[in-house]
């Protein structure tokens, strides 16, 4: 949820069950992070006075992953190995996995599930992982049975884990960091340069151009010139 009661400042809202995690700017220069309950017994931790500590605690654990997600995806990475392994045959335990190949729609919102429940203060379950697929992609036909073998997939690549014995799974800062890069890439770089390149006349500029958009001109003219001198042409 964003927020903009006042000129100049906008509340950034994250709602989990009766616990909220909440960004906004205070003054100029200091942007602020809350981590806030509504109700203690979200929380596990036990509701009476001598528990304030563990509630304290566990309110600033929420935050730091919370801060942690925020930088892995701020930083977001992949190296040059990370796309031609996704696709590899994995192992979990006994069981031999597929790959994951980002060009299929169902591997691609599954990565995105994966990234968007990585901030979730307690993990994500299995009926989590499912309803966020199917908010993605629009599938309501979208089976548990289908989202369990997506996450055998992720776990096997290590993109997401199982929280001790529990049946709650949570994406670690590197995978966070992993599956935003590939993502960017493939839809705010790849998808769009190439796009521009098939048809130059797509869109008309802006009128005031971004920062960004004069980087997307100047990488789509590159491209073309280093896609001609390969001789490529992009279809």
């Amino acid at each position: 949820m964003i927020e903009t009661p006042v000129y100049d400042l906008t509340v950034f809202k994250l709602h989990f069950g009766k616990l909220t995690l909440k960004a906004y700017t205070k003054g100029e220069h200091v942007l602020r992070f809350e981590a806030i309950t509504h109700n203690t017994g979200e929380l596990r931790t036990g509701r009476v006075l001598d528990r304030f500590c563990d509630i304290v605690t566990a309110l600033a654990g929420m935050l730091d992953r919370f801060l942690t997600v925020c930088d892995s995806v701020h930083a977001s990475f992949a190296d040059d190995h990370t796309p031609g392994q996704l696709p590899q045959p994995a192992r979990l335990g006994a069981t031999r996995l597929g790959g994951i190949d980002i060009n299929r729609p169902r591997a691609r919102a599954a990565l995105s599930a994966a990234l968007s429940l990585a901030s979730r203060p307690a993990g994500f379950t299995a009926a989590d992982f499912t309803a966020k697929i199917q908010v993605i992609t629009g599938d309501t036909g979208y089976t548990a049975r289908q989202a369990a073998y997506d996450m055998r997939k992720l776990r096997a690549k290590h993109l997401i884990n199982r929280q001790g014995c529990s049946r709650r799974y949570q994406t670690p800062p590197d995978a966070v960091r992993t599956i935003a890069g590939i993502l960017l890439l493939r839809d705010q770089v790849l998808i769009p340069c190439l796009a521009a390149i098939r048809d130059p006349a797509l869109a008309p500029p802006p009128a005031s151009p971004s920062p960004a958009d004069q980087h997307y001109a100047a990488l789509r003219t590159q491209m073309r010139a280093l896609l001609h001198n390969c001789g490529l042409a992009a279809a």
